[in-house]
């Protein structure tokens, strides 16, 4: 079957660690932290409706994943344990996360500092 861009090869929760890893049919593996994850997740909440960033969500450095269901062929919903489990994560969105990751996290981080 076809895909576009890269599929998964792997999807494993680390719960343990709070890490998501997922591999990719192009060699690309990610190990994508659950809070960060959470923080830019796809759904209503996080990304509203037509942000260009996600809203700013704190408190959650200790969040975990709690189940993991497909969505078709191209995505799963992730159930957090703070009862969140409204996105769609596609495996394009996955992957941008990923490569994206170092620079999201940074732009986080620094929007959080400017908060007052």
């Amino acid at each position: 079957m076809e895909h576009d861009g890269p599929f998964p090869t792997e999807l494993r929760l680390e719960k343990a660690q709070r890490i998501l890893v997922i591999e990719f049919d192009d060699g690309q593996r990610f190990e994508l932290p659950c809070s960060y994850l959470r923080t830019h997740s796809p759904s209503a909440e996080v990304r509203g409706h037509g942000l260009s960033e996600p809203m700013l969500l704190t408190g959650k450095d200790g969040v975990n994943i709690e189940t993991i269901e497909p969505v078709g062929n191209y995505a799963v919903i992730l159930t957090f344990d703070d009862g969140h489990k409204t996105g769609i994560y596609s495996w394009p969105f996955l992957y941008e996360l990923g490569v994206n990751m170092e620079a999201n996290l940074k732009r986080y981080q620094d929007r959080l500092d400017q908060m007052p």
